[in-house]
Order: C-alpha cells, then structure tokens, then sequence
C-alpha cells in the first residue's frame, strides 16, 4: 500500500539520497525543510556539504515537472514540496511560533487530515517523534542505512577441532579468524591459512596483549585486505595498534608512500574555528590523542618523533580535508570513525585509490554527533554491508588493555 512519508531536514542532511529509499511511495517535503536546508547550505562542514547536494538534486527534479503537483521519481515514487499558507485552523496558539519543527509539525497533521492514505513524519530527531506521536502522527526513525550493532560478527570464532593448511571451511566468512587447538587460522579464498603472526610478534616495537589484537594486527598487515574495521570500546588499543601497523608497512617494508590519519572534528561545544591560532594550534586539541600514540611508539623503537614529522611522511588532519582528494598507495586511519553518518563513510571510501588500506577504528558507545547512535553511525554501518568480501576485514576488540580502572570505567559507566 502506498503511503506519504514527510521527510525532517536531518533526514536529508544525513542521507542525501534518502529521497530515493522509499521505493514507490509518496515523499513530501514541507516548504520549511527547504527554509531550513537554505539556512545550512552556507556551512563549509558536511551539514553544509549535504544541503547543497539536496538542493542541487531538487533543482534537477524540478526540471522534469512541478514540484507542488509531484514529480515523478526513478524509483516509481513522487517527490512533493509542500507549501501551506493557512494553518490555523489546524493548530493551538503555541504551534504558530517560529520553531520549525512545530511547523514540520503542521504540516504532517495537515497531510494527514486531507489526504487518504497512511501520512508517516520520517525524523532522526527522538524529541520531535515523540511529539508527533503525542499529535496521533506516525512517526519513525531513518531506517535504510540503520544496521545492528548486535547482530554484527566478531570477526573471529574459537573451533574445538584441530584445523589443517588450506582445508576447506564451510560456514565462515571471508577473512574471519579462527582459534584452533593447533593454532590460528584465518579464512582465505575458503581455505584455512596459518597466521605468520602470533601473541610473540612484535610490529614497530608492539606486541598483541590478547588474541583479538593479534587478529586485528594481522588484518592489517595483510597485503590483500584494504579496509579494516575495528570496533571496540575505548582502552582497547584500537588506534595504538593502527599506528604500529601503519608505521611498519610504511617504514620498514616501503608498502605504502604515506601515512594518513584522520579524526573527524566534533567539538563539545564551540566550532574549530572560534579557536585563537594557526590552522594546527587549532587542531592540537583533537590531534593529541594521536601524537601520544605517536611518542609512546617512538619511545618503544628508539626513534625520534620530531626527526620523523620533518620528513612529511605522515600527515595528521582533520576528516574534512580529505574530501575530493584521490589517494593512492597510503596507509589511512580514520580514528573516531562513529562520529561519521553513513554517507560520509561512503564518500571517504569511494576517494581511495590503488593500493591503499583503510582503517576505520572507533567505539559505537562513545558517539558525540547529533542524530547518529550505535546503529545507524558510519563505523557499524561500513563493517555491517561489507564483511565478507575479500578485500574486507573485520574484528571486535572487547578486552580492555589500557589499565584496570579505564576497562572498569569503559565497562560500567
């Protein structure tokens, strides 16, 4: 059965596309909205990124027909712009204010009042789902790029049976690692392969402290995987680990030209840009995490850091600067990598060039951005749609290393 689904202006900032997820129904998008994404479209971060791609994908429906009277979309639904003019017969004097929401609001109820079929408010906002379930209004979240956390694979399974080189195992994902009495294996093609590491390996100074580090290191120093997902809660040795590898694929073995890492910036508060200083005065704060990283290595290899920095072989930036760049034959490590909406992961992704790895690491319980959450951000959402697949691997890191009272606090609080 057909339905009108009102599309809310953070539906459209998170997916872009999302005007396209609703397969042959009727999607209406209130003239507010479009206020809304007016106001946002001046940004230079991604809010601002993906209001201009609305807009812009609006303004090339519009070509095709008129937008007030539905245009019709490839997917065989219509696409609205829905404007009202009297809407107070339909409201309490406190519903006429200048709050958009309360007017998204007005505009559902008015649709739902007049048209036949079943009106549903599509919103990533918890408070305005709740209201307009308060109004009688069905209401629900974004749910097409919305994975489960808990469904999600380790990436790593323990076999009561000894397992031999290159037998056939069936019922195991690409890339998946198993435990063995006699050792451990990973799937390849199929087919069991020893790892050529173990707990006694040391990679840039760096020894695994638990068997899922161990899987996670071999991940990535495997030439054929080019995307690692790591997800763990913090005081795992996510990023640690990424930066070892990194360095001794880059470094030692000359596998990569360079190194980048990345942190997508989401402040607490206040913008990178009310910040006083230099371009990198202004990204210390969120870069640190990755330079005392950066100092424990040097320490445990007996090299220096500073020397190192000089010879530009690793760039430390923020997320954003990568966007539009092709990047070929680099090691990447996107930390933080749950602060990032699906869309965003694909962007990133879709700039990799040959002979690139990609590491996306992050914890989905630690989430700073407004309307993401363990499910529906980047991180969970990449390591749900391609585990599996040969160039991909994926590992759950669950044993905290950093110290007994972070674990405790990670576990508890």
């Amino acid at each position: 059965m057909v339905k009108n689904y009102v599309l809310d202006t953070n539906v459209l900032v998170h997916d872009p596309e999302s005007i396209y997820s609703f397969e042959d129904n009727n999607i209406v998008i209130p003239l507010p909205v479009l206020e809304e994404l007016d106001s946002l479209k001046r940004r230079s971060d991604s809010v601002g990124r993906s209001a201009r791609q609305v807009v812009r994908e609006l303004d090339r429906l519009r070509q095709s027909g008129d937008l007030s009277k539905g245009v019709r979309l490839e997917n065989g639904g219509t696409l609205t712009v829905m404007s009202l003019t009297n809407l107070r017969e339909d409201f309490v004097e406190y519903f006429r204010s200048k709050y958009i929401d309360n007017w998204i609001l007005a505009y559902v109820v008015r649709l739902s009042r007049t048209s036949s079929i079943p009106t549903i408010l599509v919103s990533k906002d918890i408070s305005l789902r709740v209201k307009a379930s308060a109004l009688g209004i069905q209401a629900q979240d974004y749910l097409t790029d919305r994975s489960n956390l808990a469904l999600l694979p380790d990436g790593y399974r323990m076999s009561e049976r000894t397992i031999s080189e290159g037998e056939s195992l069936d019922g195991f994902l690409e890339n998946e690692y198993i435990k063995s009495p006699n050792g451990y294996f990973k799937v390849k093609q199929g087919k069991a392969a020893k790892l050529s590491l173990d707990l006694s390996s040391t990679i840039w100074g760096v020894q695994p402290l638990n068997e899922e580090q161990l899987y996670a290191m071999d991940a990535m120093m495997d030439d054929d995987v080019s995307l690692v997902t790591l997800v763990g809660m913090a005081g795992t040795g996510k990023t640690l680990i990424a930066l070892a590898c990194a360095l001794e694929k880059t470094i030692n073995q000359k596998k990569y030209r360079r190194i980048i890492v990345a942190r997508p910036l989401v402040p607490m508060g206040k913008d990178v840009g009310f910040l006083p200083g230099s371009l990198e005065e202004k990204l210390e704060p969120w870069m640190q995490p990755i330079m005392d990283n950066l100092e424990f290595l040097f320490d445990r290899v007996e090299m220096s850091l500073k020397e190192f920095l000089k010879k530009n072989v690793m760039e430390i930036e923020a997320l954003s600067f990568i966007r539009g760049r092709t990047i070929p034959n680099q090691f990447v490590i996107i930390d933080e990598a749950q602060n990032l909406t699906p869309h965003e992961v694909k962007t990133i992704l879709t700039r990799i060039g040959n002979n690139t790895k990609v590491v996306l690491c992050g914890d989905p319980y630690q989430i700073d951005t407004p309307y993401l959450d363990k499910d529906s951000n980047g991180l969970v959402y990449a390591a749900s749609r391609l585990i599996g697949n040969p160039l991909v691997a994926h590992i759950t890191l669950k044993m905290g290393v950093r110290s007994a009272l972070a674990s405790l606090a990670a576990e508890r609080l």
